[in-house]
């Protein structure tokens, strides 16, 4: 059986933009198979903005409103034509012709007087809503002539009085003229203009922007309607700007509450003043798209299912802080009174307000392009304070944004304030002033507007709205660097799925070309995109590609060996963009360089990972800090840190000269392509000189011995000269050899350091029954001594190199960053 009661559908201009959107919306109506409709239209998508310039130009003596005019009836009619036809088309036609001439009527008398007042404004543009609920009627009446064909003019039923407030409704007034309009055994459906209105001596008002959904809640108040659905071009409140949070997912359920907040921070579906009438009557909103019908929307009304999380996140960008500062503040009554007082007197409204406790200082946001107006009247007010130094300054601080988290869930659920806060502080983004209501309802911080969207984005994401997005770029995609991104691309859709995790590559360089994706590069076409995309390599922009406003993290992973690279970690981390890398260079050069790299850290509240810098993927650092971090006290650290060093040693036994088994160390791809490189023993110092730094020691490498398995006549000289002269060593080491064999012992390349700072790197023969002589040909091996540790030192032993090894310990170091990001958690 169909419903009696009314139920009110409100449709914008952008549902009413041209025929074919007409069409649509007659359509959705006629599917409701209700007894009484009322359907609140706006008018045609940009006509009230065209009228507006209509009184604009009128006052401006310029008589080119008349064309403009005549364009504004050159589209309604060409509208008109195909919708209706015969005599409905004369009619409708006449009585735009005949409006047409009171508006120019009106356009006249401004034009004689060069101004525009108000009301002449109002009644210009309160037409194009009774043209729009004209030809739909008439269209309707042609699509169901049993149903349609009524249209109301709202003029004749809402009555306003004017306040400071805004047009306040004249209820009882109104619903007397509803009852006279509309019959009360009316049947079928009633098209009814918003926007406009008429005061109390009969004159035409408007109920401002936004007005025709205001009008639309009105009348579902004086109807008693079941319910009120707003039809627009979004499939409804979105948790966030969907222009600046892609992310964004619809609210299917909302409260008032929680609608009116996120409408006045900024949420443009839903007018605040919209959802009074609804509040006061309980009529439940729905705001769905015309364009997707079957989707269900969002639906607001007293009670939502319960949550703990946030609702939503919106934002108000244009606004300015100004700040009112002093110790003569402190225990004062009525300073705040005499704040606001001068505020209100010179038409300021204010945004958001922040006091400190101490009451040594009061905080409020508000619209900047009154900020100086703002600053004036209050520096005016607290004149004789700012001269007896009672207030120490009144100043302004402009290009500020409002972000506020909102959803009734957050009243007495512990954190939400932590996570908000702690989730723009990993983002690096300044916070300069916060506001919490007693309702806990919502939340809000007062941000840089510059930062406003990776402040949107953050939190989205913080709060499991959204995925927590991070930027990646890629530097170097040699053996590891690749195996990388094979790698992330087998797991990419697990974490998607499993934690919500967007790993998105946004940029790959080598040395010579980089490719940069405009939203993600897809991995699995990478090399093949690279040859037909990639762009000379630029680390500026490439990094400004990688670190855009929007998006609230950004790492750039180096696989490289170089220098050069290395160089750029200070920068990089002092702007915000952390660093995972197994490049040693950055971590063992000058300690003062070491130093400078984590105040540039702390400077960009940025990070930087570094696990596969001694080890590839054994957890050597981690295990270091984790030992540190927990009170453990490191009274030494010996290991085999080098693989290449673990197999030649391993595989030497005397029978084979070791020139022979270098040469077939490095032909099998277990040496640097020049062997030397590994010889030397620098690799392995460096690896020490960043345990050391772990643990707090000052340590140049320089500082201690490190045996150079090079000889020294064969340094200098060329790749082929070294190996075709190294045989003439062998000796030297063959009796090194058996001077360890005599002794039960075995030899290995050990690296060493103690708690005082000693340290060396370099051969020692050890006893067979030690762990060093019982390793897998390529593995490291590490040994922590500790106060807990002493009897049975704690042993670390893997796989200390390979490009899959490696990567695999950079993609961990990357979701450890990933973990950090979202949760706070983890040592960094």
């Amino acid at each position: 059986m169909a419903d009696k009661r009314w139920k009110i559908h409100k449709f914008g201009g952008s549902s009413l933009a041209d025929a074919a959107c007409f069409r649509r919306v007659a359509g959705l109506l006629l599917d409701y198979d209700d007894t009484r409709l009322g359907v609140v239209v706006s008018a045609m998508g940009g006509m009230t903005d065209a009228l507006i310039d209509l009184a604009i130009l009128a006052e401006q003596d310029d008589d080119k409103f008349n064309a403009a005019l005549n364009a504004i009836g050159d589209r309604y009619t060409e509208t008109a034509r195909e919708l209706l036809s015969g005599e409905q088309l004369v009619e409708v036609l006449d009585a735009w012709s005949r409006d047409a001439a009171d508006v120019v009527d009106v356009l006249k008398a401004i034009a004689l007087v060069k101004s525009a007042p108000q009301r002449s404004r109002d009644v210009v543009a309160g037409y194009g809503e009774i043209w729009s609920a004209r030809l739909l009627a008439a269209f309707l009446q042609r699509e169901a002539p049993q149903r349609g064909g009524t249209w109301v003019d709202a003029r004749n039923v809402i009555t306003v009085r004017d306040t400071e407030l805004g047009p306040t409704v004249l209820w009882e007034e109104s619903a007397a003229k509803m009852g006279n309009v509309v019959p009360a055994d009316f049947r079928g459906i009633a098209v009814i203009t918003g926007f406009i209105a008429a005061d109390e001596a009969g004159l035409q008002t408007t109920l401002g922007r936004n007005g025709s959904d205001y009008s639309a809640a009105i009348f579902a108040a004086l109807s008693k309607a079941s319910e009120l659905t707003i039809w627009t071009d979004v499939d409804g409140v979105m948790s966030a700007d969907p222009n600046r949070v892609p992310e964004a997912q619809v609210i299917d359920q909302l409260t008032y509450n929680e609608a009116m907040e996120l409408a006045y921070f900024g949420a443009k579906v839903i007018h605040p003043q919209t959802l009074g009438p609804a509040v006061e009557n309980g009529i439940p909103v729905t705001i769905r798209n015309s364009y997707k019908p079957r989707h269900p929307g969002s639906r607001i009304e007293s009670r939502a299912a319960p949550t703990d999380n946030i609702k939503g996140i919106t934002a108000i960008g244009g606004m300015a802080l100004v700040n009112l500062e002093g110790s003569g503040m402190i225990g004062v009554p009525g300073t705040a009174d005499r704040l606001f007082a001068a505020l209100r007197k010179a038409g300021v409204s204010v945004t958001l307000i922040s006091q400190a406790s101490s009451e040594h200082s009061i905080c409020i946001a508000v619209p900047e392009p009154v900020a100086e107006r703002a600053c004036k009247v209050v520096s005016e007010a607290f004149a004789d304070e700012l001269d007896n130094g009672q207030i120490q300054r009144v100043d302004t601080t402009e290009a500020q944004s409002i972000v506020a988290v909102v959803g009734d869930g957050m009243a007495g659920s512990p954190g939400i304030a932590a996570r908000f806060l702690g989730t723009l502080g990993r983002a690096g983004i300044n916070i300069r002033a916060i506001a919490q209501g007693s309702s806990e309802r919502n939340i809000s911080v007062v941000v840089d507007s510059a930062e406003a969207t990776r402040a949107l984005r953050a939190a989205h994401s913080g709060f499991y709205l959204s995925a927590k997005t991070v930027s990646i770029g890629l530097i170097g995609t040699g053996t590891v660097g690749s195996a990388l991104l094979r790698q992330i691309e087998k797991q990419i859709g697990k974490l998607a799925q499993n934690f919500n995790l967007d790993l998105r590559v946004r940029a790959i360089a080598r040395s010579q070309k980089m490719l940069l994706g405009d939203r993600r590069i897809e991995i699995s076409g990478w090399e093949d995109e690279f040859v037909a995309a990639a762009v000379d390599t630029d680390l500026e922009v490439f990094v400004d590609h990688l670190d855009p406003d929007h998006l609230p993290h950004a790492v750039i992973i180096d696989c490289t060996a170089s220098d050069h690279i290395a160089s750029k970690y200070e920068d990089w981390l002092s702007r915000g963009v952390h660093i995972i890398t197994p490049n040693k260079k950055a971590f063992s050069n000058s300690y003062d360089d070491y130093r400078a790299l984590q105040k540039a850290a702390d400077t960009g509240s940025s990070h930087y990972f570094y696990e596969t810098t001694v080890g590839a993927a054994l957890p050597v650092i981690t295990t270091l800090c984790d030992l540190v971090h927990t009170g453990d006290e490191i009274r030494s650290i010996r290991g085999i840190f080098s693989g290449t060093l673990a197999y030649l040693f391993n595989v030497y036994d005397g029978s084979t000269p070791f020139s022979e088994i270098v040469r077939v160390a490095k032909e099998s791809g277990y040496t640097e392509p020049d062997p030397r490189d590994d010889l030397s023993g620098m690799d392995v110092a460096r690896k020490l000189t960043i345990l050391a730094r772990e643990l707090g020691q000052a340590v140049e490498i320089g500082d201690f011995p490190v045996q150079n398995l090079v000889p020294e006549a064969l340094r200098e000289c060329s790749l082929e000269e070294f190996l075709e002269r190294l045989p003439d060593y062998d000796d030297t080491m063959d009796t090194v050899y058996r001077e360890a064999a005599a002794q039960n012992r075995q030899l290995r390349y050990v690296a060493m350091l103690d708690a005082a700072g000693n340290a060396s790197v370099g051969l020692e023969a050890v006893d067979q029954s030690h762990s060093f002589c019982n390793i897998n040909l390529t593995d490291n091996i590490v040994q922590f001594e500790s106060e807990r540790y002493s009897a049975n030192p704690l042993v670390i032993q893997g796989p200390g190199a390979g490009p899959e090894v490696t990567a695999g310990g950079v993609f961990s170091d990357l979701l450890r960053l990933a973990n950090y990001l979202s949760t706070g958690e983890g040592y960094v």
